[in-house]
């Protein structure tokens, strides 16, 4: 299996403060790796690292085998690798349509026309079409962002980041806010939805043990900036001092 996206010996300091230290892992293609810890783990910066939000203060962050510190999101896109950007929550005023076509037009490099010509195009309006079918939101189009279920709002923002063409896509805590009932079926669809579109890997960060058992190939466990484990479920799950590090103060990242 072909690394998609990893990072080496990775440190991340903040003034004194060391946030990451040695940190090594990857995804490979086929693979839904899902990263855990408890608060202050080192989740969200080892998150933006990924990103190319922030750049490392040793080591690297390589996407298809090329450096990425701190190219920033757009850049990163471009590229192929998209973070769910809960597009609903910034525009909560536009149809699911126009909020599908934003990351549309974005893709074809037409940023300045955002606004002005949100639904321009029949080929902005074929893939819109498309990307909305592949997550059901087929009958949902023409209706406002903000009127959408909580997990209809979910499969939206992971649609718009979709809709980037990524081959690599990280959702960060995809069913936050989302009833336990919907949870698994949300998770399903964006699972069903990377294979139709070609995603050829997905990185998972993720409290929720119930969704980590059950879709991960790998689950990465941080603890105080480190490492802790890098396991398949069934030996993850069998260790109960993991368990107990990453359940036992799971709130936030």
């Amino acid at each position: 299996m072909s690394v998609l996206l990893e990072t080496r010996k990775v440190c991340k300091s903040f003034g004194p403060i060391r946030v990451l230290e040695d940190v090594s892992m990857a995804v490979h293609e086929g693979e839904l790796v899902s990263i855990v810890g408890p608060n202050g783990a080192g989740k969200t910066t080892l998150v933006n690292l990924l990103t190319g939000l922030l750049e490392p203060s040793a080591g690297e962050v390589l996407f298809m085998g090329e450096t990425i510190a701190g190219v920033g999101p757009v850049e990163l896109a471009d590229r192929g690798l998209a973070r769910a950007f809960q597009l609903i929550q910034i525009f909560p005023k536009l149809t699911v349509k126009e909020t599908i076509a934003a990351a549309v037009i974005s893709r074809q490099r037409e940023r300045w026309r955002l606004f002005s010509q949100l639904t321009a195009g029949d080929a902005v309006d074929a893939r819109v079409n498309e990307v909305a079918e592949i997550f059901g939101l087929t009958a949902r189009l023409e209706h406002i962002g903000a009127t959408l279920s909580q997990g209809e709002k979910k499969l939206l923002d992971v649609a718009s980041a979709f809709a980037l063409d990524p081959q690599v896509i990280l959702l960060d805590e995809p069913t936050s806010g989302v009833s336990t009932a919907e949870k698994h079926g949300v998770m399903k669809t964006l699972i069903a939805a990377a294979k139709r579109a070609g995603v050829k890997g997905i990185l998972l960060v993720e409290h929720d043990m119930d969704l980590v058992a059950a879709y991960s190939s790998r689950i990465i466990a941080l603890s105080e900036g480190r490492v802790l484990a890098d396991l398949p479920p069934n030996r993850f799950f069998a260790d109960p001092h993991l368990i107990e590090t990453v359940i036992g103060k799971r709130r936030g990242h």
